[in-house]
């Protein structure tokens, strides 16, 4: 595994020919627990991604990841991952472009917007515990979710009301709720919030949703 031109973290299966899929960090910034995923998705043969949204800084407390994303440049980090997009397609099978995109908490916000932004190259979105609001219709991708029963983050009135949302927008929804778990429940770095089952589980079920889609 290497690093990209592009700042981030590239992860490259061992076939040619993959599909691509683009990791968008949490607020924690883009740790080992996110290149983790990334070498995961190779080993299963996908090509990984994961632009670092914070260039360089990482947070290692809920009080710094705070600072980091409130100071963070949301232009910036828009441009970022649009230019992540392109970057990833050039590592994907030549003809027609088409990504997936897994979003954790506050990238799967940025997740949502690259779906109505680029939707002729992303067509599967994976969100896991992170919500957000827009318009939806332009969007051409299936969407399946992670969410905790009990988060404090993302309450569960929003975690139903993107679904409506996404629904009425037309587009294919599978939303699962961990009951019992809270935010950060897939994270190993997060002991106090990290259920191995679920994730395990969570794992499987995303797997599964990108082959059926890419």
């Amino acid at each position: 595994m290497k690093q990209s031109q592009l700042q981030g973290y590239l992860a490259l299966p061992h076939a040619d020919q993959a599909p691509g899929i683009l990791v968008l960090h949490p607020w924690w910034g883009l740790n080992d627990t996110i290149k983790d995923v990334c070498d995961r998705l190779a080993r299963e043969g996908f090509v990984a991604f994961a632009p670092d949204l914070y260039h360089g800084q990482i947070a290692e407390t809920v009080e710094d990841a705070e600072r980091l994303s409130n100071q963070m440049d949301r232009e910036q980090a828009r441009s970022d991952a649009a230019a992540a997009v392109d970057r990833l397609c050039e590592q994907t099978a030549p003809g027609a472009c088409e990504l997936g995109v897994i979003g954790f908490s506050l990238g799967a916000y940025y997740a949502l917007e690259l779906a109505v932004g680029e939707p002729d190259r992303i067509r599967a979105v994976v969100l896991f515990y992170g919500t957000g609001e827009g318009d939806f219709s332009r969007s051409q991708a299936a969407y399946l979710g992670h969410f905790a029963q009990s988060d404090a983050y993302e309450p569960a009135a929003y975690v139903d009301g993107l679904e409506t949302a996404l629904k009425a927008a037309g587009r294919p929804v599978t939303f699962y709720r961990y009951e019992g778990l809270g935010h950060w429940f897939f994270e190993p770095d997060r002991p106090e919030a990290y259920n191995q089952a679920a994730a395990q589980l969570a794992w499987a079920r995303t797997l599964t949703f990108l082959r059926n889609i890419l």
